[in-house]
């Protein structure tokens, strides 16, 4: 299969050609996604794959060198490449979170810089941030910190041209964010991570050993939290897992389809002249069907009040910033749902055969599976009650 690469063109590609080269990449991705669960590991010809195709600057303006996308169209490509491979999608969906995060904590300067060099040298940005843990420390020595310890989940580091990074301030105990080259001496990057889902998303662990980071490459003017917009991360991260979420689900049905089509035999009981006419198995995609069109009218919704939110920068209100977190949470807990019944039901309309060890159609549950375990579901529900019970709208963290 020959891949599209970037187009050299006189304006920016239209959102119909930028889709059209992430069906591309997808299909190419499906074709070795069963073989590369079995081996694990770091996908290089696949991500080279990506990065040839130009889409890591979709979120970067165009004055800036980038495709100007919207959230909502960045979020129906993340879908598209998780329906073939989700840990691919995973990491090519965390190079946006990354520069969101730079949008959302640096200054004006810091990120209209990197965006533009981003864009220029088409960089891959992976991720050493995980706020949720607190092992690595920075002592002040002058203008620059020392980051010494130690990060997990970081996906995408592998890899990758630069790193989001945190630490925990040694004085003050605040929470900091930097931006730095991924081969900067300190940096260590380790293969732990095997997991029975998600397999080639590099996900393990990242050690700081006296790593140098210059005051200027921290991204804390104005930094986290430090307004409903800054605080829009979390749910830019949330929803990249729904959308994913969502990805896998639709992959696995229409890995279902395709074998049912061509491989499913009628069960001995049936009256049924041939499997698609079965009337179990045709209310069994039915039930599929209507779920899945539910949970993607709420994911599109939340991507849709999430641009909008987008778009208003540090005039976004509390309010404003609470209507998306309760769409996106309403999203991932149905997604979540859903993705999880799917998956696992997908074999009563394939039938044994399918449970082959080599087609790997359990690979569709196991990846949502791991995927949905990082960030339990029932806080976002007991959140929504809250708001149901009490008014109350998700607070700002780095979680929600």
């Amino acid at each position: 299969m020959i891949l599209v690469k970037e187009q050299v063109s006189n304006g920016p590609l239209q959102a119909t050609q930028l889709f059209e080269k992430a069906e591309q990449i997808a299909q190419y991705l499906y074709e070795t996604a069963a073989d590369r669960d079995i081996k694990g590991g770091t996908p290089l010809e696949q991500r080279k794959a990506i990065r040839d195709s130009g889409l890591l600057k979709l979120l970067i303006s165009n004055e800036l060198g980038g495709y100007g996308s919207s959230w909502c169209e960045i979020y129906k490509i993340i879908r598209t490449l998780a329906q073939a491979d989700s840990s691919l999608a995973h990491v090519f969906a965390f190079q946006f979170l990354m520069l969101a995060s730079i949008r959302l904590y640096g200054s004006s300067e810091q990120w209209q810089s990197l965006f533009a060099e981003t864009a220029e040298k088409n960089l891959w940005w992976g991720n050493a941030l995980n706020p949720l843990d607190n092992r690595t420390i920075a002592t002040r020595t002058g203008s620059q910190l020392v980051f010494t310890g130690f990060k997990s989940f970081c996906s995408g580091a592998t890899d990758s041209d630069r790193l989001i990074v945190s630490a925990i301030d040694a004085e003050t105990k605040q929470f900091i964010v930097g931006a730095v080259p991924t081969a900067r001496a300190g940096i260590y990057i380790y293969d732990d991570w095997d997991n029975i889902g998600q397999r080639q998303t590099d996900s393990g662990t990242v050690e700081f050993k006296e790593l140098i980071v210059d005051e200027g490459e921290l991204l804390m003017n104005p930094g986290p939290l430090s307004s409903p917009f800054s605080s829009l991360r979390s749910l830019i991260a949330q929803l990249i897992f729904t959308n994913i979420y969502l990805g896998i689900t639709e992959g696995a049905l229409q890995e279902a389809v395709k074998y049912t089509r061509t491989s499913s035999r009628v069960w001995s009981g049936s009256l049924a002249k041939s499997v698609n006419e079965d009337p179990y198995i045709l209310l069994h995609y039915g039930e599929f069907w209507a779920s899945l069109a539910g949970v993607r009218l709420l994911v599109d919704q939340a991507a849709s009040l999430l641009d909008n939110a987008w778009r208003k920068g540090l005039t976004l209100t509390n309010a404003e910033r609470g209507e998306v977190a309760l769409a996106v949470f309403s999203a991932k807990v149905n997604s979540t749902k859903v993705g999880l019944d799917v998956t696992s039901r997908i074999f009563e309309v394939s039938g044994a055969r399918a449970t082959t060890a080599k087609l790997r159609m359990d690979r569709y549950w196991r990846n949502l599976r791991v995927y949905t375990l990082h960030d339990p579901v029932d806080y976002k529900l007991k959140d929504l009650g809250d708001w149901v019970l009490n008014g109350n709208y998700p607070s700002h963290s780095f979680y929600t």
